[in-house]
C-alpha cells in the first residue's frame, strides 16, 4: 500500500539541517540553483517554515530546509526570493480538464487553457479524451493530440485514453504511449464521436486492463429502469427524463437528472469491479451524496475505487441559481445546498474519505452555445437565437473555471475549516497518485518536480474577464468575489507566471508532455 506522505506519521524524506551561515557556499554554484524561502510552507502534510534549494538544470528539488535561510547562506549571485508571509504550495495537480484540441479549438485549446492553469498555481493538467476531434480513443487520435499540443503548454500536460464502444484492441498500446488513465461514458456524453459504453462493454475494458498500471474513470449516470424515462433500455445513452416544468428554470433541469442516475450507474460498476480486483476504478465529478455509501461499503469490502468531486459542487446550490442562467448547467448537475453540505462532510471525515480528489472538470464551450438570455451575455459574446433563450436542456452542458480552483475552494472553505494541508492533499497529492505522478508531483519534497504555488490566502479579487484567462469568458463565477490569490506560479524552478508582471511572453511556454509510461497503480 502507497504511504501517504500528507498523513502525520507517514515516512517522509529526512530534511538537511540548517547549515552554519556561508556553509553552502563553497559546495554549490550560484548558476545551477534557484531558492525559494517562506515562513509558511506544507511540507509532509503540515505548514512549517522553508527553504526549498531547486536545481536549474533537473527542475528537481534538491534540498528543503524547515526554516527560512539567508541569502548569505548561498553562493553571492545564487537566485533568491522569500515569500513570506504568503504560502508555498505544490503545484496543483488538476486531473480532469476539457482543452478541446484538436477539432474545437474554438471553445479552448492548448494554449489558452494552459495559461489559465497557471494564473491559479496550476502546474499540471491531465486532458480528457473527448470534445477533441479526434477523440483520444485511439492511437492516432493521440498521436494527432500530441502534435497538437506541440510548443503550446505553459504547464505540463498529461492525457487520458477514451473508452467507447469497439476500441478494446487500442487500449493496450495506448498504456504504452503514457496516458495516464481512460474514462468512459455510461450515458450520452454530448458529442457523436464519443459514444457511451453499455455493461457489457465495460466488462470487456475490465478483463483487457485487469493487470495493467492504469485508472479506469467513469462518468457515472444511468437512467434507471423507471416510467417516467424516455427510453427503455437503461445501458445505452439515452436522453434525461421528460421535463416536468419550464425549460428555463434550473429546478425542472435539476428534477430531469435525480440522484439515482448516479447511484444507478454507481451500483453497476461496482457490480462488475470484481472482473479486474487489482485495477484501480474512479468515479468522475461526483455529486449526489445518495451515491457516498454505496462507495464506503465497497471500499470496506476492498473494492478499489475512489470519487472525485468539483470545485462547483462544493460552492454553488441550486437554490441560487437564477431562470435561464445556463453557466451554471452541467452533468451531473449541481445539487441543493444540504447536497453540497453532505459533499463536505464527506471530505472532511479524513483519509477514509471516498471523495479524494477535488477538479475543476473545466468544461467550455462558445458562449453562444450557453444560450444565455440577453441579460446574461457577456460583453462581445454572441447570444443565442430566438426561442432557445435560457433552455437548460438544449444549452452545452460543462462549468469553466480552469485556474480558479484553489481559490473557489479556499473561498468557501472558509466556512468549513478548511486548512492548506486539505488543499494540497485533495488538489495536489492525492490528483498526481491518481494519475500516476506521484514521484514527481503533488508534494515538495527532495526529488520532486519544483512545481510551486506562491499563495495568498488573504488576498481577494473579482472574477473579472480579465481574471479568466481561459479562452471564453463565460462562467458563472463571473463577477463574484473570490478569496486567495496565487501571487507566483513556478514550473521546475522556472517562474512561469506572476500575479505583477504576467508571463514571460519572450521565454514562451516551456510546459512538458507527460507521456512516460505509467508504472504504479493508484
Amino acid at each position: 500500500m502507497t504511504t501517504n506522505p500528507l498523513s502525520a506519521n507517514a515516512a517522509y524524506p529526512t530534511p538537511a539541517p540548517s547549515p552554519p551561515n556561508g556553509s553552502l557556499a563553497s559546495s554549490t554554484q550560484a548558476s545551477s540553483i534557484t531558492v525559494v524561502a517562506s515562513s509558511r510552507a506544507v511540507l509532509s502534510g503540515r505548514l512549517t517554515a522553508a527553504t526549498i534549494v531547486i536545481s536549474l538544470p533537473t527542475g528537481r528539488i534538491t534540498s528543503i530546509y524547515h526554516s527560512v535561510l539567508s541569502p548569505s547562506d548561498f553562493p553571492p549571485g545564487t537566485p533568491y526570493v522569500d515569500h513570506t508571509p504568503h504560502i508555498l504550495l505544490p503545484g496543483l495537480v488538476d486531473a480532469h480538464v476539457h482543452l478541446n484540441e484538436p477539432g474545437r479549438t474554438e471553445w479552448e485549446g492548448f494554449w489558452t487553457g494552459t495559461r489559465a492553469a497557471a494564473f491559479g498555481g496550476v502546474t499540471t493538467v491531465v486532458d480528457m479524451p473527448l470534445n477533441a476531434i479526434p477523440p483520444t480513443t485511439t492511437m492516432t487520435g493521440l498521436r494527432e493530440k500530441v502534435q497538437a499540443a506541440q510548443g503550446q503548454c505553459w504547464v505540463d500536460v498529461g492525457f487520458y485514453g477514451g473508452i467507447v464502444p469497439g476500441n478494446l484492441a487500442e487500449l493496450k498500446p495506448l498504456v504504452k504511449a503514457g496516458v495516464r488513465g481512460f474514462k468512459g461514458f455510461l450515458i450520452d456524453s454530448g458529442v457523436d464521436e464519443f459514444p457511451a459504453v453499455s455493461s457489457r462493454d465495460v466488462a470487456k475494458v475490465l478483463a483487457e486492463l485487469a493487470d495493467e498500471p492504469t485508472i479506469v474513470m467513469f462518468h457515472a449516470e444511468m437512467i434507471p429502469p423507471i416510467a417516467a424515462s424516455v427510453g427503455d433500455a437503461v445501458q445505452w445513452s439515452l436522453p434525461p427524463l421528460s421535463p416536468s416544468g419550464p425549460l428555463t428554470s434550473y429546478s425542472t433541469f435539476l428534477t430531469s437528472r435525480p440522484p439515482s442516475f448516479e447511484t444507478y450507474a454507481i451500483s453497476e460498476v461496482l457490480c462488475l469491479a470484481a472482473l479486474a480486483p487489482r485495477l484501480p476504478l474512479h468515479i468522475v465529478h461526483l455529486s449526489a451524496i445518495e451515491a457516498i455509501p454505496l462507495l464506503r461499503n465497497a471500499r470496506a469490502r476492498g473494492v478499489k475505487i475512489t470519487a472525485e468531486t468539483c470545485f462547483h459542487y462544493l460552492s454553488l446550490a441550486a437554490e441560487q441559481i437564477k431562470e435561464g442562467d445556463t453557466r451554471h448547467k452541467c452533468c451531473p448537475p449541481i445539487r441543493t445546498q444540504s447536497n453540497q453540505d453532505g459533499l463536505w462532510d464527506e471530505m472532511q471525515r479524513g483519509d477514509d474519505s471516498v471523495i479524494q480528489t477535488v477538479v475543476s472538470d473545466h468544461s467550455p464551450c462558445t458562449p453562444n452555445l450557453k444560450l444565455l438570455p440577453p441579460n446574461l451575455v457577456g460583453k462581445g459574446n454572441r447570444g443565442p437565437e430566438e426561442g432557445t433563450k435560457g433552455d437548460f436542456f438544449a444549452a452545452w452542458g460543462g462549468i469553466s473555471s480552469v485556474g480558479l480552483g484553489l481559490s473557489i475552494l479556499w473561498t468557501e472553505g472558509q466556512y468549513r475549516g478548511i486548512s492548506p494541508e486539505d488543499v494540497v492533499k485533495w488538489c495536489c497529492w492525492n490528483t498526481a497518485k491518481q494519475v500516476g505522478l506521484e514521484k514527481r508531483k503533488g508534494m515538495l519534497g527532495v526529488g520532486y518536480d519544483g512545481d510551486i504555488a506562491v499563495f495568498d490566502d488573504e488576498a481577494e479579487f473579482i472574477v473579472e474577464p480579465n481574471t479568466m484567462l481561459f479562452r471564453n469568458k463565460c462562467s458563472p463565477y463571473e463577477n463574484k468575489t473570490l478569496r486567495g490569490v496565487v501571487k507566483e506560479t513556478w514550473l521546475r524552478g522556472e517562474k512561469i507566471f506572476s500575479r505583477a508582471d504576467g508571463f514571460d511572453e519572450k521565454q514562451g511556454p516551456g510546459g512538458k508532455l507527460l507521456l512516460e509510461p505509467r508504472t504504479t497503480r493508484s
